[in-house]
C-alpha cells in the first residue's frame, strides 16, 4: 500500500522540477514594477508684462478746403518727372490732410506709394536730429552755443578754426567749405573727422551765410563727444523714442516694402558724404515717415513736448526759432532752420514771416508757421530711378494752396 505514496511523491518531484525549469527562463520572469514618475515641478510664475503700446500720433480730421490739392499734386509730380509723394498738412493739433500719390518705386517693379512709406529725408536730418540734439545739450547746460567748437572738440580748433562757435555752425556762418574737402583722402567716420580737423575756413568766420554740410557733420561729432553716445544712438534714445517716432532713425531696419528708394539705393542714405561716413552723420542719414515728422512738428509748435513726452524746454524752442539776420546776405536763419534764403522761396512766397522749415536734396521738406499752428510736410522720391526729378513747382503750388485754405497772414516775401 506504500506504492501509491511512492508514485505520488515521484509525480510531485517531477512537477517541481518542471516548474523550476520554467521559472529559470528570463522571459517568464515577472516584470519589475514601472519606475515612479518624476515629481511634478511647478515653474515659478512670471509676472505678466503689459505690452508696449505705441503712442497715438496726431488725430486726423480731413479739411475739405484742401481738396484742391488732389488735383495740384499729381499734375506737379508729372510735370517734374517725380514718381510719387506723400503730403501731410497739420493745423492746430490735428492732421487735416494726408494723401499718398503715384508710385513708391518704378524699378525693378512698380510699387504704389502709401502714407506709411519711409523716406530718406536727407538734410532734414540737420534739424530733426542734429539741431535738436544740440539744443537738448544746451538746455541741460552741457554746452554753450556761443563757445568755440574747440571747447568741446579741441582738435577742431586747428588750422584757423579756433574761433568758430557752435552758433556759427548752426547758422551756416562758420566759413567752412560746403562739404568735406574733396581733395583730402579719407575713409570711414574717423577719417572724415580727421578731414574736418585738417581743413581751414574758406571764408572768414562770422561774415555771411554759406550753406555747408560740414557744419552739421561737425555738430554731430560735438553731440558724440559731449553726450558720450554716437549720434544715431543719442537721437533714438533722446528724441525719437520719447516722442513715439517709431519709424524714424538712421540706417533703417524696415523692410524694403516700406522704404522709398532714392536713385537705385534702397534703405541706404543717398548723400555721398554721409554714406562714406557709415550712414550716420549730422548732415544726412535719417529716414522717417510723414506721420512721424508730423509728431516732431507738433512738438515744436507745443514748445517742446508731445503727449507727455517733453524733449525741449520752451526756452530752448524759442532760442531755436529766433531769427538771425546774417551779415552780408539777404538771408535769415534760425538755429538749424531756414527762414529766408534761396532755398526757402517756394514756401515764403505763401507762408508768413516767422515761419520756418528746411528742405532735403531727396525731395523732402518741412515748413511750419507757429502763429497759425500750421505745418506742411512734402516727402518725395524725386531721385528715383535716375536722379532727374524736380520738386520746386510742387513745393510752390502746394504751399500756396495750403496758405489759401488756412489763412496765415501776408507772405514773407513777394514774387519778383
Amino acid at each position: 500500500m506504500r506504492f501509491p505514496d511512492f508514485r505520488l511523491r515521484t509525480r510531485l518531484a517531477a512537477f517541481l522540477a518542471v516548474l523550476a525549469l520554467i521559472l529559470s527562463f528570463p522571459a517568464c520572469k515577472t516584470a519589475p514594477p514601472p519606475p515612479s514618475p518624476p515629481p511634478v515641478v511647478t515653474a515659478p510664475s512670471v509676472p505678466e508684462v503689459e505690452p508696449a503700446v505705441e503712442p497715438k500720433g496726431l488725430p486726423y480730421a480731413a479739411d475739405p478746403r484742401l481738396n484742391r490739392l488732389n488735383g495740384i499734386i499729381p499734375s506737379q509730380l508729372a510735370a517734374g518727372g517725380v514718381p510719387g509723394a506723400v503730403v501731410l498738412v497739420g493745423h492746430q493739433g490735428r492732421i487735416i490732410y494726408l494723401q499718398a500719390f503715384g508710385q513708391r518705386a518704378v524699378i525693378p517693379q512698380v510699387l504704389p506709394m502709401t502714407p506709411e512709406t519711409v523716406f530718406d529725408i536727407a538734410s532734414l536730418t540737420k534739424v530733426v536730429a542734429t539741431t535738436t540734439a544740440i539744443m537738448q545739450l544746451a538746455d541741460a547746460g552741457r554746452l554753450n552755443l556761443d563757445k568755440p567748437v574747440a571747447a568741446y572738440w579741441p582738435a577742431f580748433g586747428a588750422n584757423g578754426k579756433g574761433g568758430i562757435t557752435l552758433r556759427q555752425l548752426l547758422t551756416h556762418s562758420s566759413g567752412l567749405r560746403a562739404d568735406l574737402n574733396s581733395r583730402a583722402s579719407w575713409l570711414g567716420y574717423d577719417g572724415g573727422m580727421g578731414a574736418i580737423v585738417a581743413d581751414s575756413p574758406v571764408y572768414p568766420p562770422g561774415h555771411g551765410y554759406r550753406y555747408s554740410d560740414a557744419n552739421f557733420i561737425a555738430l554731430g561729432e560735438v553731440v558724440r563727444r559731449v553726450s558720450g553716445e554716437n549720434l544715431d544712438v543719442y537721437c533714438a534714445q533722446k528724441i525719437f523714442k520719447p516722442l513715439g517716432m517709431w519709424h524714424t532713425g538712421f540706417r533703417p531696419r524696415a523692410s524694403k516694402d516700406l522704404i522709398a528708394p532714392t536713385d537705385l539705393r534702397w534703405g541706404e542714405v543717398h548723400d555721398p558724404t554721409a554714406h562714406r561716413l557709415g550712414g550716420v552723420a549730422g548732415n544726412a542719414g535719417v529716414f522717417a515717415t510723414a506721420e512721424d515728422l508730423a509728431i516732431f512738428c507738433q512738438m515744436l509748435l507745443n514748445n517742446g513736448s508731445f503727449q507727455g513726452g517733453k524733449i525741449l524746454s520752451p526756452k530752448a524752442v524759442a532760442a531755436m526759432i529766433k531769427p538771425h539776420r546774417l551779415r552780408g546776405a539777404n538771408t535769415i536763419r534760425a538755429l538749424g532752420w531756414d527762414m529766408l534764403s534761396p532755398f526757402s522761396k517756394p514756401f515764403t512766397l505763401s507762408f508768413p514771416r516767422g515761419s520756418f522749415g528746411h528742405t532735403g536734396y531727396t525731395g523732402t521738406s518741412i515748413w511750419m508757421d507757429p502763429n497759425s499752428q500750421t505745418f506742411l510736410i512734402i516727402l518725395t522720391n524725386r531721385l528715383h530711378p535716375h536722379g532727374r526729378g524736380v520738386v520746386k513747382s510742387l513745393r510752390t503750388y502746394t504751399a500756396a494752396a495750403v496758405a489759401a485754405a488756412v489763412p496765415m497772414g501776408p507772405p514773407a516775401e513777394m514774387a519778383s
